[in-house]
């Protein structure tokens, strides 16, 4: 791998980073399409390129969604008793979804990713929440809510992996809506994220092995673990460096720059891949 490679994903990993402190947003929106990039650049066939940067991309936040949910359990922000029903629905769904998005042409992917990321950009940009229901008092200990999370979590897991977020976009907006405490929906979120982004991980994995694409250099299923070892290394760094920058950083008007600039990324990708002239899949 060479020099320009390497730095390629250290500068990746530290832009995702400082994002992720500064935001409080995971790195999918940036990572996937910035791969995809990368990997063409590098001759990945681009019948696989999106797989493996959906994939890599999973992969990398499954070390930052570690530390975040420590961070948030520390601060005493996680609501375990929701963690423990939404977990196993958000396991399932992320995993089933690795094997619909390896059936999947990369072109149903790409554009899947960009539609959902131009709903995440309007979100931001003008600052779209879900009204908290206060008409009934949800809980996890109520049967009929507990089927509730399972759902939620089953759908919110498989839209996460075909577009490679931590969930944080959709599981927040679901448990404010549901009268949790904005704080509390955060940390929960952070903690469902992990076992979400492994799961996902995972499953990207064993179905890019079952397709046959450890041929293409570095890349083991569908995932490339230097790429992964290298954003991570540098994402965690800059992270804490993002994070302090919120105290002096107009950071409502960084949240609309960065909502315009997944849009234009997302752009870019169906650019990258000859795909704003599609006309059927």
């Amino acid at each position: 791998m060479s020099i320009t490679l390497i730095l390629m994903f250290l500068s990746l990993g530290a832009v995702v980073g400082l994002m992720a402190g500064l935001l409080g947003i995971g790195g999918g929106g940036i990572l996937v399409p910035v791969l995809t990039t990368i990997f063409l650049s590098q001759h990945v066939p681009i019948e696989s390129v999106v797989h493996i940067a959906l994939g890599t991309s999973m992969a990398c936040i499954a070390f930052t969604s570690f530390a975040s949910f420590r961070a948030h359990h520390a601060n005493g922000a996680v609501d375990w008793s929701f963690v423990k029903y939404m977990a196993p629905g958000i396991v399932i769904g992320t995993f089933a979804a690795t094997f619909i998005a390896a059936m999947v042409s990369f072109k149903v992917l790409a554009i899947f990713f960009s539609c959902f990321m131009a709903y995440v950009s309007v979100q931001m940009l003008f600052k779209l929440q879900a009204t908290p229901n206060s008409k009934i008092h949800f809980t996890a200990q109520n049967m009929a809510h507990r089927f509730e999370l399972l759902i939620a979590s089953l759908i919110i897991g498989a839209i996460s992996a075909l577009v490679s977020i931590g969930g944080g976009s959709l599981t927040v907006p679901y448990l404010s809506w549901r009268g949790i405490d904005i704080k509390k929906a955060i940390g929960t979120s952070a903690a469902v994220g992990f076992p979400l982004s492994v799961a996902g991980s995972l499953g990207y994995l064993l179905n890019g092995w079952s397709q046959a694409e450890s041929n293409i250099p570095f890349v083991f299923g569908f995932i490339h673990p230097p790429a992964v070892f290298l954003i991570a290394m540098a994402s965690v760094l800059t992270a804490p460096v993002g994070a302090n920058l919120t105290k002096k950083l107009p950071v409502n008007t960084i949240k609309k720059i960065f909502a315009l600039l997944l849009f234009m990324l997302s752009l870019k990708m169906l650019m990258s891949l000859d795909l704003l002239s599609v006309t059927s899949l």
